[in-house]
């Protein structure tokens, strides 16, 4: 399977976002992307009013935008991220699958809430947005995938549950800042494949958005070997690559880590801590 990211820098006009944004995924989808991952809020970015106040439901302006394109191009469709209205108070960070046929296979809400300080710039989600509280996978062709969103990168236990649930792709749609992901962004996604012996499909955002939020960028597909397949260095664009579920067969065989877990002796009760 041909899968692509795709990098954006979003910001508040959201038609400028949704037409960004469908360029690309027409773009990637001419190259032979049967799998196109957008970013996280890649139809609206911006603080946490402008966000709860740009807060769609699923038949809003963005996913109906993404289904057509989906329907159109024949493809499958990871719409990243939007912030999603809820009638159960917060609004939620929801991720998206739609099939080729533009209908919505999976949706995902972020588990894990990005509260902290980086490059001199506070981020409270928790104040804006509530928590979703399941895990969610679909299966693609011969891809079973585990979705993630942004921050999620952060918690190999939320990878390590999707994978004892037969996950053998992550999307990680993101905002990654550039404060932390200079330093962090491509080591955690090499480190999520390589653990996992998955690919991992991270679209980031790029660049900066009001009021005060700069993306890292470096989007990137990476292999179950932990090698980078393809990648947006800056700036807006896409980059493709096959994922070879052959090779991942391969790698799972010799190296077979994944089956030598012992997870029963990391519990409680099995410590001999003295307690």
């Amino acid at each position: 399977m041909k899968a692509a990211v795709v990098q954006i820098n979003s910001g508040q006009d959201r038609s400028r976002n949704i037409e960004v944004a469908g360029a690309l995924v027409a773009a990637a989808a001419r190259e032979g992307a049967e799998l196109v991952v957008l970013p996280e809020k890649w139809s609206l970015l911006g603080d946490g009013r402008v966000l709860s106040e740009g807060a769609e439901s699923l038949d809003g302006e963005a996913i109906t935008a993404a289904r057509g394109w989906a329907r159109e191009l024949g493809i499958n469709l990871l719409a990243g991220s939007f912030t999603e209205a809820s009638a159960h108070g917060l609004p939620t960070n929801t991720s998206v699958l739609i099939s080729p046929e533009g209908a919505i296979g999976a949706e995902y809400r972020k588990i894990h809430m990005f509260d902290v300080v980086a490059g001199g710039v506070e981020y409270r989600e928790s104040d804006h947005e509530q928590a979703g509280r399941e895990l969610a996978l679909a299966d693609i062709g011969g891809l079973r995938i585990g979705f993630t969103v942004c921050y999620d990168l952060r918690f190999p236990e939320l990878f390590r549950a999707l994978l004892d649930r037969g996950a053998t792709a992550f999307t990680v749609p993101s905002a990654f800042t550039s404060a932390t992901g200079r330093d962090h962004w491509e080591v955690l996604v090499r480190a999520r494949a390589i653990e996992n012996e998955a690919f991992v499909l991270a679209a980031n955002q790029t660049g900066m958005a009001e009021p005060s939020y700069d993306s890292w960028g470096h989007s990137m597909i990476v292999g179950p070997w932990g090698e980078i397949l393809a990648i947006v260095e800056d700036g807006e664009g896409f980059a493709c690559a096959d994922l070879d579920l052959d090779r991942q067969a391969e790698v799972r065989r010799e190296l077979p880590a994944i089956t030598h877990r012992q997870p029963e002796l990391f519990t409680r009760e099995v410590l001999n801590d003295g307690s």
